[in-house]
């Protein structure tokens, strides 16, 4: 059958390409936006265009944000001591929901996985140890990278990494009450914190 609608059919492509949507999915949003919601699409499209000129990565955390240095970065109330590293901005963003933290951040964006071809050159990894190496400040990098291979093989890396440039930083790592194999940024408010002080 041939389509009857390329534009449309281009837009379910880059929808399905989304995490965690699917092509019925895919199908279903563009569909809708279009046929029942086009003032909801207006301004999709133009929080999409802003939001793809004003955000960007902190200079030290490397999270999304609109300025140069992330609120949680500038804010000096946080404990520099700590500095937790998070797959995602989601990720952090659920960690801070539980209230049990209140250090810093390095999120790095991706986990490593030599399948997809991601190493530490594309998590930029050395930025945070440099960053560890040079604030005499740190003394806890707290991994909380989710318990699936890809996690456990960033957590393994750099545990490695920071024994070698900052051996006076302890590492820890959340404890085992996240279950194997659920991504963070699904996971409740209370077993986060719980696996926070419980961490080892």
């Amino acid at each position: 059958m041939p389509s009857l609608s390329p534009s449309l059919d281009e837009l379910v492509d880059a929808l399905k390409r989304l995490p965690g949507l699917g092509p019925r999915s895919a199908s279903r949003i563009a569909e809708h936006l279009l046929s029942e919601d086009r003032t909801r699409a207006v301004k999709l499209l133009a929080s999409l265009e802003r939001a793809v000129k004003t955000v960007k990565h902190c200079e030290l955390c490397n999270t999304l944000t609109d300025e140069a240095v992330c609120p949680i970065c500038a804010d000096q109330t946080r404990d520099r001591t700590k500095i937790c590293v998070v797959e995602s901005p989601a990720d952090q963003r659920v960690i801070e929901e539980t209230m049990a933290y209140r250090g810093l951040y390095y999120v790095l964006m991706g986990l490593v996985s030599p399948v997809k071809g991601i190493g530490a050159e594309e998590l930029h990894l050395t930025k945070l140890l440099e960053r560890v190496k040079n604030d005499a400040a740190v003394r806890e990098v707290l991994i909380a990278t989710p318990f699936t291979p890809e996690g456990d093989a960033t957590a393994h890396f750099i545990a490695k990494a920071m024994a070698s440039v900052a051996p006076a930083v302890r590492v820890t790592r959340l404890a085992r009450g996240i279950p194997a194999g659920v991504e963070l940024e699904y996971t409740d408010a209370n077993t986060i914190a719980g696996a926070i002080f419980g961490r080892k």
